[in-house]
């Protein structure tokens, strides 16, 4: 386990694979740790430098205030790149992570080779969605809407016959710190990256699971809409999650993706 003090905070992080190859940073989901990246990680990490870390509130990270947003997400990753003196990365946001990376983007195009947006939304949810949800949480804890989340972030299929592994992740997220979920909310309630996606001058990829049922795929390729020659792709079999329900078909889109651009100059033409 690695932690390093950034933008005020401590954060775990991993930095794996060979130092001189190309970077890729992941930004995990809300209520997620990095460990969700294990199996896409073991799949790149001959062919990447892979650095995946806990955002604020989640994991073994720091939570920091109990109100912050998602700039100062995007100032955390930033920090942390620095500290591991990376200066260009393809940036793999999902989810939450999704809209870090498309801060990070807005306050730091320089870092970015590419970015890969993975089901998410320049705009998730609206403030009666996330209302709802804080109180629901705040009322009886996040353990209340554990199943509900479930259901979106896995396609029947896996629920049925992999019952051991969606215990594990049903662990993972009801232990995650209720504080650092509230935040997390908070944030996207008030997270709204539509009018800058515009912006957005490196290769983008877009990708959604076909059963994805927190970011379904009209809303993902609205966004991708948005990005200037944005690639935009669906996986099959999955849900909110394709990098733990089909990790070999996610690895070999971001693979796939960070090779062309590290190979090309970062801005579109």
């Amino acid at each position: 386990m690695s932690f390093a003090k950034v933008n005020g905070g401590v954060v775990h992080f991993s930095d794996d694979g060979p130092r001189r190859a190309p970077v890729l940073a992941f930004i995990n989901a809300l209520g997620s740790d990095f460990r969700i990246w294990d199996e896409v990680a073991s799949i790149l990490s001959r062919q990447f430098r892979l650095i995946r870390y806990d955002k604020r509130g989640h994991g073994l990270s720091e939570s920091g205030p109990d109100r912050y947003d998602m700039a100062d997400y995007a100032r955390d990753l930033s920090a942390l790149l620095d500290r591991l003196e990376v200066a260009r990365a393809t940036i793999v946001g999902l989810s939450i992570g999704g809209v870090i990376a498309q801060e990070l983007y807005r306050q730091r195009p320089d870092v970015f080779v590419a970015l890969v947006l993975s089901d998410t939304a320049a705009k998730i949810g609206n403030d009666e969605s996330w209302d709802a949800r804080i109180a629901q949480i705040e009322h009886a804890g996040i353990e209340a809407i554990a199943d509900s989340i479930l259901e979106r972030w896995f396609t029947a299929d896996f629920r049925a016959r992999r019952s051991e592994d969606l215990a594990g992740w049903r662990a993972m997220l009801t232990r995650t710190p209720t504080q650092g979920y509230l935040a997390a909310c908070g944030a996207l309630k008030r997270a709204d990256l539509r009018p800058y996606a515009g912006a957005i001058e490196v290769p983008t990829l877009c990708l959604v699971g076909e059963d994805d049922g927190s970011t379904p795929v009209p809303l993902v390729r609205e966004t991708a809409a948005l990005i200037r020659g944005c690639r935009f792709e669906v996986i099959k079999g999955a849900g909110h999650l394709p990098n733990l329900e089909q990790p070999e078909t996610h690895a070999r889109l971001i693979a796939q993706h960070a090779d062309g651009a590290f190979q090309k100059p970062a801005a579109i033409v």
